[in-house]
């Protein structure tokens, strides 16, 4: 039985919640992720039973002092503080967890590795790959576990198709077809930090592109030149509003990278498709649950297969409910987090179904070449470093 099947039918009756140690969070950022990593904190230990560590909601950081201490009270944190730095130095916090803006994540995720605290920081990484190269390196130094927040990674569905392809199942990959569309940037009155390049680095391509980078990896391999097209449509905007780009995968398949967030009507659609020699899978997050599956060696007038990802022997499903009862976007974060500490309860690795760093970085350098690119005109090799 995998990692991702085992879950609360596996658990012996006599089994006590005290002999579970617990593990310290300390969270920087209150708003749209510290509330998706503080839902899932909470709910690690009771619907993952028994967790590899019980998280204890020590303190929550962030630059509002009004907010944060709302959001302290809402959350379940012990304290709060609007100085990152009082968690970096509190020895009762083993987890930092960094859901903040994208300014944040260097200098207090390197701070908290080198005081010897595990570290989760949301993506993008860096604000560009030198920055992400950065961090990497210096976390990578001081040995503690990371893992960067691409939680795509935990969709059942998302993992159900890693699985298959590991198994060859679609037999050589030939195509990778990736686009993240939203459409709640086009009003041009917007100006938070995520609009702001010193802050946010980039626009829809840190946001969203990013995403799809990590999943082409994660699913196809890694990418070796792009081809791009980077662009800002609304009048005063300082950070691009879409790309395009075409990639190369070093193990030869070709494929599309696509992001905006000017796509009327698209809410939160993250789409791909993958086309092998023996199948095809496809996947739209707005039907969560779902694969689509495509065999060659089957019945071609029927088409593709909707395959529900809800059943016993499915990714993730021991944690939670009777096949069919369908989990929600919330719940990627809980087995994102879980993957965290069984890491560090184990002292196993965060990779390859995890997101560590260095996938955070090599995410990085693929959206920079696409910049670069979509400046040069030209076709880029992504040039990784080590």
């Amino acid at each position: 039985m995998t990692e991702q099947q085992t879950g609360i039918d596996d658990v012996p009756a006599s089994q006590d919640v005290g002999e579970i140690p617990e593990i310290g969070i300390g969270m920087l950022g209150y708003a749209f992720m510290g509330k998706a990593h503080s839902n899932a904190l909470r709910t690690i230990p009771s619907i993952t039973w028994p967790p590899p560590l019980v998280p204890r909601l020590v303190a929550i950081a962030g630059r509002n002092e009004e907010a944060v201490a709302n959001a302290a009270r809402r959350y379940g944190y012990e304290r709060w503080t609007s100085d990152w730095r009082d968690i970096v130095a509190d020895a009762a916090i083993g987890l930092f967890d960094n859901g903040g803006p994208n300014s944040l994540h260097a200098e207090p995720t390197i701070a908290a590795a080198e005081a010897g605290k595990h570290v989760l920081c949301e993506k993008p990484l860096g604000r560009d790959a030198d920055e992400s190269y950065e961090i990497w390196q210096r976390v990578a130094a001081t040995g503690v576990k990371h893992l960067c927040g691409f939680n795509y990674r935990f969709v059942p569905a998302v993992r159900l198709a890693r699985e298959m392809i590991d198994a060859d199942e679609l037999g050589e990959i030939r195509h990778f077809r990736g686009r993240y569309l939203q459409d709640w940037g086009d009003d041009p009155s917007l100006d938070t930090w995520r609009f702001q390049p010193d802050e946010a680095g980039s626009g829809a391509l840190g946001d969203l592109g990013t995403h799809v980078v990590d999943l082409a990896r994660f699913l196809v391999g890694e990418i070796s030149t792009v081809s791009g097209l980077v662009r800002t449509f609304l009048e005063g905007r300082r950070v691009d509003d879409a790309l395009e780009a075409a990639a190369e995968f070093e193990q030869g398949a070709v494929g599309t990278i696509e992001a905006t967030r000017l796509a009327l009507g698209r809410r939160n659609a993250f789409q791909w498709e993958i086309n092998g020699s023996k199948g095809s899978l496809a996947f739209d997050m707005e039907r969560l649950n779902e694969l689509q599956v495509f065999r060659a060696d089957g019945d071609r007038a029927r088409g593709f297969k909707t395959v529900l990802v809800s059943e016993t022997d499915h990714p993730f499903w021991g944690f939670w409910w009777p096949p069919g009862h369908i989990v929600g976007w919330g719940d990627t974060f809980v087995h994102e987090i879980h993957h965290l500490l069984r890491a560090i309860a184990e002292d196993a690795d965060v990779a390859p179904h995890g997101a560590t760093f260095e996938d955070g970085y090599r995410a990085a350098e693929v959206c920079d070449a696409i910049v670069r690119s979509s400046t040069s005109g030209e076709r880029v090799t992504v040039a990784y470093r080590t």
